[in-house]
Order: C-alpha cells, then sequence, then structure tokens
C-alpha cells in the first residue's frame, strides 16, 4: 500500500514539475520540445539580418545566435540567393519568356509568336487541353455551342467571322488575360500549356 502511495506521489509531483516547467510568463517561452520545429530558421532570399545578436532572448538555435538572424556568410552579398545577372531575362524551363503584356494590349499581342514548336504530340497535347478548359463554353468545335456556352450566352464561335483571321498571340493573350464574357485563365493554365491550346485552334478547329 505505502508503495502505491509512494508511485502515486511522485506521479502527482512530476506532473506538477512538469506543467510548471512548461508555463510561460513574460518574455519566457516556457520549456519547448524540439524548438527548432516551432522556431525554424528563416532563410529569405533577398534580405538578411546579420547581427548574430539579433533575437537572442527568444533563440533556441543550436548555433547559439539569436532567433532572427538569418544571413548566408558563403554568399558575398550575405543573401541566401544571388543576384541575378545584370541585363538577363529569367525564362521558365521551357526556355519562355515571362508574358508582361498588359491587359489592353491588344496590338502588342498579334505580334507575339507562339514559341511551341508544332508536331502532331502538341496537337493531342492540345486537344486534350482544349477539351478540359475550353469545351464548356466554346464546344468540341468551338462554334460556341458548349453546355455552359449555351447558358450564359455570348461565347465567341471561333470558326466564324474574324476569329478565323486573329493572330496566335491574340488568342494566348485573350486565355491569359480574358475579354468580354471569357475569364482570365492565366493563373489556371501554365503559359506553354496556353500556347499548345492555340496552336490547336488554329490548326484543327479553324481548318474544319
Amino acid at each position: 500500500m505505502k508503495i502505491v502511495t509512494s508511485i502515486y506521489s511522485l506521479a502527482v509531483v512530476g506532473i506538477s514539475l512538469g506543467m510548471t516547467s512548461c508555463g510561460a510568463e513574460g518574455d519566457y517561452p516556457g520549456t519547448e520540445y524540439a524548438p527548432q520545429m516551432y522556431h525554424s530558421v528563416p532563410y529569405e532570399p533577398l534580405s538578411q539580418i546579420p547581427n548574430e545578436e539579433e533575437g537572442m532572448w527568444l533563440s533556441n538555435r543550436e548555433d547559439g545566435k539569436g532567433e532572427f538572424y538569418n544571413s548566408n556568410p558563403i554568399n558575398q552579398h550575405k543573401m541566401n540567393m544571388r543576384m541575378p545577372v545584370p541585363n538577363t531575362v529569367p525564362r521558365d524551363p521551357r526556355g519562355i519568356l515571362p508574358y508582361r503584356l498588359r491587359v489592353a494590349d491588344l496590338e502588342g499581342a498579334a505580334l507575339v509568336e507562339n514559341p511551341i514548336e508544332l508536331s502532331d504530340q502538341v496537337l493531342a497535347e492540345g486537344e486534350e487541353l482544349y477539351i478540359q478548359y475550353c469545351s464548356s463554353c466554346h464546344g468540341t468545335g468551338g462554334e460556341g455551342d458548349g453546355k455552359v456556352g449555351m447558358v450564359i450566352g455570348g461565347v465567341a464561335n471561333l470558326k466564324g467571322g474574324a476569329y478565323i483571321n486573329l493572330p496566335e498571340g491574340h488568342i494566348f493573350h485573350v486565355i491569359t488575360h480574358g475579354k468580354g464574357r471569357m475569364g482570365a485563365h492565366g493563373s489556371q493554365i501554365t503559359a506553354d500549356r496556353r500556347w499548345k491550346i492555340v496552336h490547336y485552334v488554329k490548326q484543327e478547329i479553324q481548318t474544319q
């Protein structure tokens, strides 16, 4: 009986000490298990805090530096991302330049050429993407008779009138930014996929 009582007493004391040690007060955050999981080192790409004492009051870092120190001493600029080479423009993995034409710049868009080389595979992928993103409004044949298009009305017939002669860049621009009743799809479809859709529209839908 005494053994059981002693065990209970030790358990109560242990729980009390544990709860007391975990309590936070003022600037003291309390005892934390695996503190690096809660206070990860914030490596920002283009900013740095070179003062190793910054945030020392909060720090549980294993390297003994302040919580907010985030400089990269290996990089000569003390940043985690190197400065880009002057007069260069970033490209995506396919070598496509970023698309920065404004919404109203349809004339400029008309001058942009399709950077994706035409092939049977590109047309097949373009068809799949067109069916996925475009056919609900424009219809499988591009005549504006998709199920959604029939409800909202005013959907372009890609086979009719001036739409036949639209430049590829114009179509890409409209897919990207939207126009009229068509919403912008630039955030939903990557640039290379948009160009593949353009290929499919020009080579398949508008030649049928």
